[in-house]
């Protein structure tokens, strides 16, 4: 039986280690592919690989095998091969003898790549900069993601001083998440192909990237919403003109671009008019909404509004089905806008702005784009040149029944390591891959989970990375990676 007091102190002794290196990782400003273009010649990824490639040499277990993946013009991903631990129960194939020693395998994720620096961190704080302060960790991707590496590495030798046990673990931190996980997919085939024992069985997905309403318990992700980011542009004039000169009789873009932003969203409410971006809500998920807002969870609180500003949402359980399963736009971005301080009395050729759309999970992103392309350039008002570009979408993911054995294994290794049962939620944001890996193991069973809880302002100022929670979730992996080991009918 798996010794759970063994099981944390061999996870506390291993981020001992692993905080100073976790640090290194942070100084490393490792921008997604997105955010830095030339990423080859900066170094600043590959610098990002080779530390976590060292890290995962000298602590993950012995027989494990460590190696980089590169494809000429892609980012890198590193991959670690752990074989089967004595004792864990073989799987036999079809008519195969007991003997057989087929095993489960369990693929682990994380990633590397970062969100640019963003404005906003307070003094004494940077993206770049490592500072511990109490229990919480500040720095760009020590909580999105970078920390998965360690956690693996840990949660695997925790499983072993415990006195349990493993199946294969094939774990893949990859360079390019953070710019829609393009690079993955062309990566797991080629792995398919030249390591097909590691990728042809899997039976448990363990993803760290996600998040928690509290760092009160184990969170499960049940559900991830899908991303369609693009450019809109409107332009008016071939070159500026004075205002007093053309005001009035040339349109403005800016106006032009309101009336295009209602035909899409409700000013008022913020719900989206477009039929394809709006799906009907498992009865499932209204449930669970409803009985994680009845425990006390209120995602509203962990916005930072200004001032007397309120929330659309009337109620805790509306607003987690707001975040998780109904679509919103963000304006992100802008171009042809001068600052203040640069703004003469002017009427500007175009605007351009760049909108970020989160997708129901069971939307289609493709069906979205194609109705969104329609409705934005069909009949531009005064004849406008109206111009849609998409810059990267992904589909949203849907968990399919947790098994009864990962229920407990959930619940068990929770209460052993927070002291209270786990819990279950949809997550707002996004990871482009878990909807390919959903198509590709349809009879996997998933664990989407992280340390992503209140206030810790990922992809903003002020990130942080809760070191206990980062510690737990590690030795409740170790005990779900046990728990999925052991015979089952």
């Amino acid at each position: 039986m798996l010794d759970e007091n063994a099981v944390k102190s061999a996870v506390d002794g291993h981020w001992e280690r692993a905080l100073p290196v976790l640090e290194d990782y942070i100084r490393i400003p490792a921008k997604s592919p997105a955010f830095d273009p030339d990423w080859k010649d900066s170094g600043h990824l590959d610098a990002a690989v080779e530390l976590i490639r060292l890290w995962l040499v000298e602590n993950a277990p012995a027989d494990a095998t460590v190696t980089v993946n590169e494809i000429e013009g892609r980012t890198p991903v590193v991959v670690v091969d752990v074989p089967a631990s004595v004792g864990a129960e073989s799987k036999s194939e079809p008519g195969a003898g007991a003997e057989s020693d087929r095993t489960d395998t369990v693929l682990l994720y994380g990633h590397l790549d970062k969100q640019p620096e963003m404005e906003g961190w307070r003094d004494g704080l940077g993206p770049w900069t490592p500072v511990i302060e109490g229990e919480r960790l500040y720095g760009r991707g020590g909580g999105d993601d970078g920390y998965s590496a360690f956690a693996i590495t840990s949660a695997l030798e925790a499983v072993t001083v415990g006195g349990g046990s493993h199946q294969r673990c094939v774990a893949v931190i990859e360079a390019c998440e953070e710019s829609g996980s393009t690079d993955l997919p062309v990566h797991l085939k080629q792995l398919a192909e030249t390591m097909p024992d590691s990728f042809s069985d899997v039976s448990l997905v363990v993803c760290l990237d996600s998040g928690a309403p509290d760092y009160d318990a184990l969170w499960l992700t049940t559900s991830l919403r899908g991303l369609l980011s693009a450019r809109l542009r409107v332009n008016v004039l071939e070159r500026g003109q004075h205002s007093g000169l053309a005001g009035g009789i040339a349109p403005s873009s800016m106006r032009i671009m309101r009336q295009l932003l209602d035909r899409i969203e409700d000013s008022a409410s913020g719900g989206i008019h477009l039929d394809s971006f709006n799906v009907d809500i498992p009865l499932d998920r209204i449930d669970d909404a409803r009985a994680v807002a009845a425990a006390g969870v209120d995602p509203r609180r962990d916005v930072p509004f200004a001032d007397d500003t309120r929330s659309d949402s009337p109620d805790a359980a509306e607003a987690i089905l707001d975040s998780c399963w109904r679509p919103s736009m963000s304006t992100v971005s802008a171009d042809g806008l001068p600052s203040l301080a640069d703004g003469g009395n002017v009427q500007r050729p175009y605007t351009t702005l760049g909108l970020s759309f989160r997708l129901p999970p069971t939307c289609d992103p493709e069906a979205a784009i194609a109705e969104l392309r329609q409705v934005v350039e069909a009949d531009p008002p005064n004849g406008a040149t109206v111009t849609l570009e998409v810059n990267e979408w992904a589909p949203g993911w849907n968990a399919a029944p947790t098994a009864p054995w990962l229920q407990g294994a959930l619940d068990e290794s929770s209460r052993a390591v927070f002291g209270r049962e786990s819990g279950a939620l949809g997550l707002g944001g996004s990871i482009p891959f878990m909807a390919m890996l959903g198509d590709q193991y349809p009879d996997a069973q998933f664990v989407i989970t992280g340390v992503l809880g209140p206030e810790s302002n990922a992809h903003g100022p002020n990130e942080f990375l809760d070191l206990p929670t980062a510690r737990k979730v590690s030795a409740c992996v170790a005990m779900i990676l046990d728990a999925h080991a052991q015979p089952r009918q």
